[in-house]
């Protein structure tokens, strides 16, 4: 069942993802070289915390973290460890916000300073692939419009659709109906009314689209161990537009590596 959200519902969602929106701008204020992904995790939740916030994935079905740091061939899920941040690295931290019992969702794939030229096109296009995707979640189109919208410029740019992880609706559930597969079909699936609220998230790998369970129950990397690309935003519907609930401003305001000027 698709839960629709009034406007009070959405007002709320829309003060949980400046919460998280603000956290996702303190871990971008860390994220160098020489940084593990545990210390990104202790100042997320401390922040979303002292905020009055909840994390959403902490102890979400067991998930020990309160954000996914996920490191180059790791698609999702990646646990927070002593792993420190090296040169050349790129890491995707995803990361979800509880307040007033709703949920947002949000994820930015951070290239570090030697990312190859390679590697960041693929980032590049699986950023504008999210916005293309938004573009299509609006009333009158189904699902399958941002599915297909996403997968045709991916797909025709070279890189794999990740097949096995969607976006999700959400609300006072971090995942609910409908799933919101990264290829499709225009016109098909479910249809874009008022009210939804929607994780939209391309999950993009450099080669294959097939990836692997490890044996933590957690981390989903790519099968030929290539990087993998993530971003995400939780958007609203309404009659007349579609609202980007979550930001990335803080992040890239926050961030010292100025990434996206750096594309060939």
């Amino acid at each position: 069942m698709v839960y629709l959200k009034s406007e009070e519902d959405i007002n709320i969602i829309r003060e949980s993802a400046r919460i998280l929106a603000l956290a996702h701008g303190e871990v971008a204020r860390m994220i160098a070289p020489g940084v593990t992904t545990l210390a990104l995790d202790k100042r997320a939740e401390d922040f979303i915390k002292d905020n009055g916030g909840v994390p959403s994935f902490l102890k979400y079905k067991g998930f020990p973290a309160s954000i996914c740091t996920s490191v180059n061939e790791t698609v999702v899920h990646g646990i927070p460890s002593k792993y420190v941040l090296k040169e050349g690295d790129i890491v995707s931290v995803d990361c979800g916000v509880k307040y007033k019992g709703f949920h947002s969702d949000s994820a930015y794939t951070y290239p570090m300073v030697g990312t190859s030229k390679e590697v960041l096109n693929m980032l590049n296009t699986t950023y504008d692939a999210l916005y293309l995707g938004i573009e299509m979640a609006k009333v009158g189109n189904r699902i399958g419009d941002v599915s297909y919208a996403i997968q045709t410029y991916v797909e025709n740019s070279g890189y794999g659709v990740v097949r096995e992880l969607v976006g999700h609706g959400i609300g006072k559930n971090l995942h609910e109906a409908p799933e919101i597969p990264n290829y499709g079909k225009k016109g098909h699936g479910a249809k874009i009314v008022v009210g939804m609220v929607l994780a939209i998230e391309p999950m993009i790998n450099l080669g294959t689209p097939n990836v692997v369970q490890e044996d933590d129950g957690w981390t989903i990397n790519t099968k030929d161990r290539k990087p993998s690309a993530h971003f995400e935003h939780t958007v609203a519907v309404f009659k007349d537009r579609t609202e980007i609930l979550t930001t990335h401003k803080d992040i890239e305001e926050n961030y010292s590596y100025s990434w996206r000027n750096k594309i060939q």
